[in-house]
Parts: structure tokens; sequence; C-alpha cells
């Protein structure tokens, strides 16, 4: 996962330790120069996808979400403060810097559009309110098995 979302592919040593590359952070619009401080993000997290319908899941079914990789967008490379900053939030307690308001908000809605997770309402507010500003965004999916 981290190697395939490196803008510039790192070399890869022994023991699998990564040097040199390039990751571009979506959330606060930086360049990581080190894989150390990536973090992988689940778009919507798991406990927010806990109380989103997730709880009452197989644990196959929730090792299969923890897990996506079947969505470009289910689990991301981010720098680590970014990451910790988001924590469990939904969009109505958090969200990235300006520049990536409508693709984050495009991300998270298919997200709970690809696994069936519900929103409450102050998630819906909020993705209403980012929809509103974001006229040219189209959401597209597949289902998760």
């Amino acid at each position: 996962m981290i190697l395939a979302e490196a803008k510039e592919a790192p070399e890869i040593g022994p023991k699998c330790k990564l040097t040199g590359g390039r990751w571009w952070s979506e959330y606060d619009q930086v360049w990581i120069t080190s894989a150390g401080s990536l973090d992988v993000d689940h778009m919507v997290p798991l406990a927010e996808a806990w109380d989103s319908g997730a709880a009452t899941w197989t644990k196959a079914r929730r090792e299969a979400y923890a897990n996506d990789q079947g969505a470009p967008d289910s689990l991301i490379a981010v720098s680590g403060s970014s990451n910790r900053s988001k924590a469990d939030k939904d969009p109505a307690d958090w969200l990235p810097v300006p520049a990536d308001h409508c693709k984050y908000a495009g991300d998270w809605i298919k997200d709970k559009l690809r696994w069936d997770l519900t929103a409450d309402l102050a998630e819906i507010n909020a993705l209403t309110h980012l929809a509103e500003a974001c006229p040219d965004a189209r959401i597209s999916y597949e289902k998760a098995a």
C-alpha cells in the first residue's frame, strides 16, 4: 500500500527498509519524504464504521473492511500528524485542508456506500454542505463483496 502510493518510488533495502521516495499527504497537502512519517488511514475510521453498521458484521467482513484494498481510497497514506488529528472523527467533526474537501467528501461517501454503512444527521449535514461546494463531483463505487 505504501509502495503503491509513492509518487517517487523508494529504494527497498534489507528487511524491506524503505529509503528515499516521496508521498503526497492529501489531508494536509504536504510532501512526505520518509516512509516512517506516514500512516495508513482508513477513509472511514474503524470506530466510525463500527458505529455505522459494522458492529453487526461477521468477523470475516470486519477483517475485509479493515484490509480493503479493493477501492483506491479506502486506505490511503497520509502524514502521521494528519491521521492522528482525524482519529475516529467523521466529517461533522474533522476535515482536511480546504483544498482536499471535495475529494475527501467524495471518498468518504464512496466508502460508506461501498460497505453499506449508515450516516448520522450531523454527518449528513456536513457532507451536504461540502457537496454544495463541489458541483462537479461525481460518485462512482463498487459494492464490497
